[in-house]
């Protein structure tokens, strides 16, 4: 098959979609990439390193014209979609929910788009986004706890306090992956820590680990109101997989929260939990809303783009490998899991939640499955 790795042109967004290493696996199974560029030269791989693994280096037009599937990291932009042509395999994050234009482009394209967020395994689990909410969730809590700053135009509270003087109060919402890593980031950096959620299990889970260094809390509106205006830094670690992220702090009390305090929103991607959550760049990361600062980067583990590089190819090279030699048909009927990652093909949603978010039709899987070319 032809694989394709165009440079990734999101802001500040450093990450490739197959570092050299992988690029020398799929070329030993006999496949041919194309790789653009300095897709990865901005992360140390060079375009050597890729010649080394035996891909062939071209123009960001050549790789969308040479490849049968391509590999990106983010969601297409707009100038790439309209490269898209029917019946090409595109594997990335694409987070549909909160996008209705990404989603009305790629319908016209009529290309196969998988989706690495809602690809799932045996428990239920989703393991090409557990990586980047991995670094996502220790990266909240350093960028809150820089924001926090009275320079950047926080409360000037260090989250782990000093002898004789109240550490910081962090507020976590959802006690899932990003939630365990910031909770683990926070108790590294000696905070004052409360985790909300609405899943006993995973309550549990953690006040097993941590013990009394940490406060469970069952999420209710008034257990997440008390806890929201007593806190130094929120972060926002809900998801629903494939939709819109639920709304969990008003505006109200986003105005009623103490002045300086910081909202970091890592749902963004999926619509923000907070209704003052608007998508923000590396370049300007935040904003104020009634005296709080806002951080709701959508591309968070881009600013550590070779780690996250790394750990997201360790989780995508067995799916990129199946849809390579197997073919987009036979691989997506032999693996549910995979499956579960196409969210349209041909013009057809096929994401319930996905088309529940945008208001739009949608086909059964198994029948948008059916219809793939053999």
């Amino acid at each position: 098959m032809h694989i394709g790795v165009p440079k990734e042109i999101k802001n500040h967004e450093y990450r490739v979609g197959l570092t050299p290493e992988s690029v020398r696996e799929l070329v030993r199974q006999g496949h041919q990439v194309f790789v653009e560029h300095d897709a990865g030269t901005a992360i140390g791989y060079n375009d050597a390193l890729y010649r080394q693994a035996g891909a062939e280096l071209v123009t960001v037009e050549e790789v969308f014209a040479q490849a049968d599937l391509l590999v990106k990291v983010k969601e297409p932009q707009a100038e790439e979609r309209a490269r898209l042509r029917p019946g090409q395999i595109l594997f990335t994050y694409l987070h549909l929910a909160p996008d209705r234009a990404q989603a009305e482009d790629l319908l016209s394209s009529g290309a196969i788009c998988i989706a690495y967020e809602t690809v799932t395994d045996a428990h239920g689990r989703l393991p090409l986004l557990a990586p980047m909410s991995e670094v996502a969730g220790r990266m909240a809590i350093q960028a809150g706890a820089g924001c926090l700053e009275k320079a950047k135009g926080g409360r000037g509270v260090l989250l782990g306090g000093v002898p004789g003087v109240p550490r910081g109060k962090v507020v976590i919402l959802g006690g899932g992956v990003v939630g365990s890593n910031a909770l683990a980031m926070a108790v590294g950096l000696g905070a004052d820590v409360t985790v909300l959620d609405k899943n006993p299990d995973a309550l549990r889970r953690l006040d097993a680990q941590y013990g009394n260094r940490v406060s469970t809390l069952y999420s209710t509106g008034v257990t997440l109101e008390e806890q929201l205006l007593g806190a130094d830094l929120v972060i926002g670690a809900v998801l629903v997989p494939g939709a819109t992220a639920p709304k969990l702090i008003s505006a109200e009390m986003v105005a009623r929260m103490q002045s300086g305090a910081v909202l970091v929103d890592v749902a963004i991607d999926q619509g923000g939990c907070a209704e003052t959550s608007s998508p923000t760049t590396h370049d300007q990361p935040t904003y104020v809303v009634d005296e709080v600062v806002h951080y709701c980067v959508a591309n968070m583990p881009g600013a550590v783009a070779r780690t996250s590089t790394q750990a997201l190819n360790n989780a995508t090279l067995p799916f990129v490998l199946a849809l390579a030699n197997k073919g987009v048909k036979q691989a997506l009927s032999e693996d549910p899991h995979l499956a579960q990652g196409l969210n349209l093909s041909g013009g057809i949603l096929c994401n319930s939640e996905v088309a529940e978010a945008l208001g739009l039709p949608s086909q059964s899987l198994s029948e948008v499955i059916g219809e793939l070319p053999g």
